[in-house]
């Protein structure tokens, strides 16, 4: 797809009223080769604004040395636009024209442009060339983020968000200890108390242990000898208008769950 057809009509607007306010800046009011008044065409790539007898000279250079747009006329990119706004012709000249001698002959201009930038003779050897390719280019006055094409932009806010390290879950294990404790104080208590294995339910394990009474546990009553071996598994079960919301101290559900895994080792 053209990215130029991703620039709105609004887009364009604000473009040229952009390169409108850059052609009034005392540094772009001449062209950047033969100093005419006036220009209205840019080399997009060198970031300087040239009249147009000069446009045709470097449209002869070829695109790999200089792309001409018009700045009235074309539709402009915003990175294009940006890069505008940050070289312009002083800034060139001062790398294109560093070596240039102030006896200079400027009357053969399609020889001098020749000169100037494809034989590269008044160059400048400390500088680098100003080129999109190793400017950062600023793009908050032309329209922020949201005017930039997904393909223009170095980041973009979903891609911070993936970048982002997850939340990491804490995981919970349970130490094997606390089974063997309650084994040990479930067998010391039954033979103190000669409670047999068929005997045992979730009442009667709080008897046996000592438990104190239960604050918000789902409890049921306790039934002796036929009625202990009931199914366990049937206390999970109770209606949720039943159950106490209580809130229980950590403790409680500490000892539940020994409790609920006694019960299924036992069964």
């Amino acid at each position: 797809m053209n990215d130029k057809a991703s620039v709105s009509k609004e887009l364009n607007a604000k473009h040229a009223k952009i390169l409108e306010g850059l052609l009034k800046l005392p540094e772009n009011k001449e062209c950047a080769d033969c100093r005419g008044r006036a220009p209205r065409w840019a080399s997009i790539n060198l970031g300087i604004f040239i009249c147009l007898q000069c446009s045709g000279i470097h449209r002869s250079l070829g695109v790999h040395i200089s792309k001409v747009r018009s700045t009235t006329l074309d539709t402009w990119l915003p990175e294009q636009v940006a890069f505008m706004q940050c070289v312009g012709n002083e800034k060139s000249n001062n790398y294109w024209e560093a070596e240039l001698p102030a006896s200079a002959d400027r009357s053969d201009i399609g020889r001098f442009i020749r000169t100037k930038y494809q034989d590269k003779k008044w160059a400048s050897k400390y500088a680098s060339q100003p080129a999109p390719s190793n400017m950062i280019v600023e793009t908050s006055e032309i329209g922020g983020k949201a005017d930039i094409p997904r393909k223009a932009r170095k980041y973009s806010l979903e891609e911070d968000v993936f970048s982002e390290q997850p939340p990491q879950v804490p995981t919970t294990t349970r130490s094997r200890g606390t089974t063997s404790f309650a084994w040990t104080l479930l067998l010391s208590s039954m033979a103190q108390k000669s409670v047999s294995f068929s005997q045992v339910s979730f009442d009667t394990m709080d008897e046996i242990l000592n438990l104190p009474p239960k604050n918000g546990l789902i409890s049921a009553p306790s039934v002796k000898h036929k009625e202990d071996t009931k199914d366990l598994f049937s206390l999970l079960y109770a209606s949720e208008a039943k159950q106490d919301r209580t809130i229980v101290p950590p403790s409680r559900w500490a000892t539940f769950e020994c409790k609920y895994t006694l019960a299924n080792e036992l069964l």
